[in-house]
């Protein structure tokens, strides 16, 4: 009698780069020979902002926050009466291309 058998078995071992040469969750890895350059994002963001959107993120009152982007939230939250803050609208607005803004 061998081993049990793991449902991982059945993939192949792929072994992750630990670093700062690691790339992130959702992007994409440099193909081979090409350098890997650095993602061209406004940086006009400011950590109060970003810290006001994750509020916003984490508050339930507003509803679930899945497979939605935050201004489609925000606008749900004000159509059922929920005050959502404006704020959050206006930053939003702000920053329309930024995904660290919208996701």
């Amino acid at each position: 009698m061998g081993r049990k058998r793991l449902i991982t078995d059945s993939y192949p071992v792929v072994k992750r780069r630990e670093g700062p040469a690691a790339h992130c969750k959702g992007e994409l890895a440099p193909e081979l020979g090409e350098e890997a350059q650095p993602l061209s994002v406004d940086v006009s963001v400011d950590e109060a902002e970003l810290e006001l959107l994750r509020q916003f993120d984490l508050a339930w009152q507003y509803g679930p926050c899945t497979g939605i982007t935050r201004l489609q939230r925000w606008h749900r939250a004000k159509q059922m009466g929920l005050e959502p803050p404006p704020e959050v609208r206006q930053v939003l607005q702000t920053h329309p291309g930024d995904p660290r803004v919208q996701c």
